[in-house]
C-alpha cells in the first residue's frame, strides 16, 4: 500500500512531458514483451515423446539466452532525466526502507545478545564466589591437618592398638567361659555295662582343653609363615575330629599330623 502511495506521488510530481514519454516508453515496451511472447509461443516445439530430451533441450536453449543476454550492456530505461531522478528517489526509499529492517532486526538481536551476556557474566561471579569458598575451606583443612603432629598421630595409634588387645582379650575370654560351660574336658569313667564290665577307659591327665587348643592354633596371626600345629597326645582325637568336621581347621597337605586354623574373612 505505501509503494501504491509513493508510485502516486512520484507520478503526480512529474511533468506532464515527462509523464507522456514514461508512457510512450512503457507502451514501447508493452508491444516489444507481447511481440516476444508469441515468437515463443510460436517457436515451441510439439510434444514430445521423450520429455528427458525436451528438457536437454529447454536447458540448452536457457544456457545459449544467458550467454547472449551476458554479453548485452544495461541500457537506462529513459533518458529523461526528470524521470530518472524520480526513479532514483524511489530506489532510495525503498532501500532505506530495508535497512531500517536490518537495522531493527541486528537491534533485536543486540539485545538478545547483551541479555545473554549479563546471564553468564552473574552465572561466572556465582561460580567465582564457590571457587574462593572451596579454596578457603582447603586452606582451612590443610591448616587443621598440619597441627597434628606425629606424636599426636602415634599416640593415637597405640591406643588404637590397646582397644584392640582388650577387645581381642575380651573376646578369647567370652569364648573361654562358652568352652568350658559347653565343652568340657574329658572326665575318667568306667564303664558300667555288664558287656564291659571288666574294661576301663582310661584318659591321659595331660590332655588340654579345646580352648587351649584354639590359643595353639591362633599362631597363625603371629606365624604366617607356618601356621600349623603339630599334634599329640595332649590333643584329644574327638575335639580334633570336630575341629576338621566343621571346617574350622584343616590339616596339612603332606603331614595328616599337623593342623592349622581356616582363614575367616
Amino acid at each position: 500500500m505505501a509503494e501504491v502511495k509513493l508510485g502516486g506521488q512520484a507520478t503526480a510530481e512529474l511533468s506532464e512531458a515527462a509523464q507522456a514519454e514514461l508512457m510512450d516508453q512503457c507502451e514501447e515496451q508493452f508491444a516489444r514483451l507481447e511481440k516476444l511472447q508469441n515468437e515463443i509461443i510460436l517457436c515451441e516445439p510439439d510434444f514430445c515423446e521423450n520429455p528427458q530430451q525436451q528438457a536437454v533441450n529447454r536447458l540448452i536453449a536457457t544456457e545459449a539466452e544467458l550467454k547472449q543476454w551476458l554479453t548485452v550492456e544495461p541500457e537506462l530505461l529513459a533518458s529523461n532525466s526528470e524521470v530518472l531522478l524520480q526513479a532514483g528517489k524511489e530506489e532510495m526509499l525503498k532501500l532505506c526502507s530495508e535497512l531500517e529492517m536490518v537495522v531493527s532486526c541486528h537491534e533485536a538481536k543486540r539485545d538478545k545478545l547483551r541479555e545473554t551476556k549479563e546471564l553468564e557474566q552473574k552465572w561466572l561471579e556465582e561460580k567465582k564466589q564457590v571457587l574462593i569458598a572451596a579454596n578457603d575451606h582447603v586452606e582451612r583443612l590443610q591448616l587443621e591437618k598440619g597441627t597434628f603432629s606425629e606424636h599426636s598421630i602415634l599416640q593415637d595409634t597405640k591406643l588404637k592398638i590397646q582397644k584392640m588387645k582388650i577387645y581381642q582379650e575380651r573376646l578369647m575370654e567370652s569364648l573361654g567361659d562358652i568352652l568350658e560351660k559347653h565343652i568340657p574336658l574329658p572326665q575318667n569313667e568306667s564303664s558300667t555295662n555288664k558287656k564291659n564290665k571288666n574294661i576301663t577307659q582310661e584318659l591321659d591327665e595331660d590332655l588340654i582343653s579345646l580352648n587351649e587348643i584354639l590359643e595353639l592354633m591362633n599362631k597363625v596371626l603371629t606365624t604366617p609363615h607356618d601356621p600349623y600345629v603339630t599334634l599329640d597326645s595332649t590333643f584329644w582325637p574327638p575335639y580334633v575330629e570336630m575341629l576338621l568336621r566343621y571346617g574350622i581347621a584343616v590339616r596339612h597337605q603332606e603331614n595328616n599330623f599337623k593342623i592349622r586354623l581356616e582363614p575367616f574373612c
